[in-house]
């Protein structure tokens, strides 16, 4: 194996890993599908699940994207900047939701984060488009999924 492809796997194995080592450490503790199980959910609520199976394939496609917006972005010495701000605004506000709508249970706080959260999927996907439209394009089940979350928690939020 070239040293070029194992070190690309390598760099992609932990763009990978830099959104679900903080996102599984985040929720394990706070014990999302027992605290899930107790509330009032909207229609269409999945059950508790699918939501680990979903955000793991969720954070795969968001470490690719990152990663090939990343590759594109150093070879055409573009300001990394310009796709690292979005995505840690995106991250933050990601690992942000989960302790606070699930651990202290301000469902409002929650929702408001989640509603953030869209916009700045949206921005990010801009970002990654300029620079690696497949990276954009790897991002739209998440964005499609943070949309059906902000549902979910706006709905958790007026029935609880």
């Amino acid at each position: 194996m070239k040293s070029e492809t194992k070190s690309n796997i390598l760099k992609i194995i932990l763009f990978i890993l830099i959104p679900i080592i903080p996102g599984f450490l985040i929720s394990v503790p706070i014990k999302i599908p027992e605290k899930y199980a107790l509330l009032l959910r909207p229609p269409l609520a999945p059950p508790s699940i699918v939501f680990p199976i979903v955000w793991s394939i969720l954070y795969i496609l968001m470490g690719i994207g990152s990663f090939l917006a990343y590759k594109e972005a150093k070879k055409r010495n573009a300001d990394i900047l310009s796709i690292a701000v979005p995505y840690g605004v995106q991250l933050i506000l990601n690992l942000l939701w989960t302790p606070v709508f699930f651990g202290i249970s301000a469902f409002l706080a929650g929702s408001v984060i989640c509603v953030l959260l869209v916009f700045a999927i949206i921005w990010m996907i801009l970002a990654f488009y300029r620079l690696s439209p497949v990276a954009a394009y790897l991002q739209i089940p998440y964005l499609l999924w943070s949309i059906f979350a902000s549902y979910l928690s706006i709905a958790i939020y007026i029935l609880n």
